[in-house]
């Protein structure tokens, strides 16, 4: 069993042990994804990086663990296999972002010349 499925199998026996996959509709878990993104966010909020992971690396790995988590349970509960739409998805920002175009240029595929 890969690492990323392990992963998946202890997310799974944490919410399942509480009864908790009833709430966890694809609604409710991407808005969670968004909210624990937000509280990232936060960690940065009126400080520069630097400063921000002086004071605030324990949080940020709290709360990038919750948005890992709550990812997963929707890959997972949407049948998605995580290796392969991460693959895919990496496959068209090749296409999209070829290396002689967009190499140390931080513009958006769509104005790349």
């Amino acid at each position: 069993m890969s690492e990323v499925k392990q992963l998946i199998a202890a997310i799974n026996d944490f919410r399942e042990a509480r009864e908790w996959r009833q709430f966890h509709n694809p609604k409710d878990l991407a808005l969670s994804l968004s909210l624990e993104s937000a509280e990232l966010l936060e960690t940065f909020q009126w400080k520069t990086s630097q400063e921000a992971l002086a004071t605030n690396q324990q949080a940020m790995k709290e709360e990038l663990a919750d948005v890992l988590i709550y990812a997963l349970m929707l890959a997972d509960d949407l049948s998605l296999d995580v290796t392969t739409i991460i693959q895919e998805k990496l496959d068209q920002n090749n296409m999209k972002y070829p290396v002689k175009k967009s190499t140390g240029k931080k513009d958006k595929y769509t104005t790349l010349e």
